[in-house]
């Protein structure tokens, strides 16, 4: 059985929602943020960065919100949460898979955490202010790819969805 350390509203919303989505047994494991669990030895074990979420299966342990969610897809692909292996649209899922996780998913961190790119309050706010302007941008791609959707694969739901869903309501 998978096994997820989450937190609510944290990145590992996506992960989450796909579990459920596939209708199998899993465990949940809150790593309560406000007390520090994330930086516990016994979590950083699972995580050495320290960042939520990490999934266990057996003995893989995974971090990383992506890789996560992918192996969820391709542990249950009878759920149909990511196209076949080796389809042109499992290629255009990647491409979008990466974008929300490496170009969306970063720029929010440099949205809310600002301070940690900047000496002054001044160079804080310039940060939140540019990192504000390419996510407008970037939303613009993501709402243009979508056309009439409903999904960003177009009419096949995958766990794109709730990853950009996740990235949007943050």
């Amino acid at each position: 059985m998978l096994k997820l350390y989450y937190y609510p509203s944290n990145a590992s919303f996506a992960p989450h929602v796909l579990l459920e989505e596939t209708g199998k047994d899993y465990e949940l494991v809150l790593v309560d943020r406000n007390q520090g669990a994330h930086k516990s030895a016994e979590y950083l074990k699972l995580n050495p960065s320290g960042r939520i979420p990490a999934l266990i299966d057996g003995d893989l342990v995974l971090f990383e919100t992506a890789a996560v969610c992918l192996h969820i897809a391709d542990k249950y692909p009878e759920c149909g949460l990511a196209p076949a292996v080796g389809t042109t649209e499992r290629s255009v899922f990647h491409k979008w898979l990466f974008y929300i996780a490496t170009t969306i998913q970063p720029e929010i961190l440099l949205y809310y955490y600002g301070d940690r790119h900047a000496t002054s309050e001044d160079g804080t706010a310039a940060v939140k202010a540019a990192a504000e302007a390419r996510l407008g941008e970037m939303y613009v791609i993501v709402d243009e790819a979508m056309g009439d959707g409903p999904y960003l694969m177009g009419e096949q739901y995958s766990l794109l969805d709730p990853y950009l869903y996740m990235v949007c309501r943050w």
